[in-house]
């Protein structure tokens, strides 16, 4: 198995007034292409921070990030841009679903950056809106959803576009334990048949209970780092 995403001594320190925080400090991580990772651990101990820095969404003050064989400090913004979007799909506690947008709109809206013909998006989101349960609702709006129903749809966004990675923060944070338990089926199941990566922020045993591997955080550095490649 080839890394997919390679970490070396990544550092990030946000600066308040005359305060520095320590983010991350020196973390170095590999993970390898078709992994299923949770990195787990308490509040502020940089799991989010990491995630945001290896999807590009911030950047590191000393270390380098590598993701398929990229390196990101070497890309411009817009070139930074472009390889989110035929690389990476988020999935975010707070959902981040566009409120004018139908649920349908919202999970076809990357395949349409991506200039995927109408008939393919079509097929591809019909049958992913179906497989996460929301069949008959794709026209409604975030708001006519509950919160689950609009976690799914962030699912649906996130993996429609077939990404090499799939980087999720507390996807499961607002779902009760039957529709939690539902989507990391599915996207294990997207792991298994897709080789797609996964690499899950989450407090959630649901989440842990399912990965192949584990790395604990605390105070920006890795604790312990538990099993490996499924």
């Amino acid at each position: 198995m080839a890394a997919i995403i390679r970490t070396e001594e990544v550092w990030r320190i946000y600066r308040q007034g005359s305060l520095e925080v320590e983010a991350l400090k020196g973390v170095t991580l590999t993970i390898e292409q078709g992994e299923f990772t949770a990195l787990v651990g308490p509040s502020g101990s940089g799991k989010t921070t990491l995630l945001n820095l290896l999807g590009g969404l911030d950047s590191p003050d000393r270390g380098g990030i590598r993701l398929d064989g990229t390196e990101l400090s070497g890309l411009s913004a817009g070139e930074l841009s472009r390889f989110r979007l035929y690389h990476i799909g988020f999935v975010f506690q707070a959902y981040n679903l566009i409120p004018v947008l139908s649920a349908y709109e919202n999970t076809e809206f990357i395949l349409l950056l991506q200039g995927v013909p109408e008939q393919e998006r079509r097929t591809r989101v019909l049958r992913l809106l179906k497989e996460v349960g929301l069949e008959g609702m794709e026209r409604r709006r975030p708001f006519e959803l509950s919160g689950g129903q609009q976690q799914r749809v962030a699912v649906a966004r996130a993996i429609a576009a077939r990404p090499r990675i799939v980087l999720a923060d507390e996807p499961t944070a607002n779902l009760d334990s039957k529709t939690a338990a539902a989507l990391l089926d599915l996207m294990r199941d997207l792991n298994r048949q897709e080789g797609t990566t996964f690499l899950f922020s989450t407090h959630d045993s649901l989440v842990m209970d399912r990965a192949a591997r584990t790395v604990r955080l605390r105070d920006g550095e890795i604790l312990e780092d538990t099993g490996g490649a499924p």
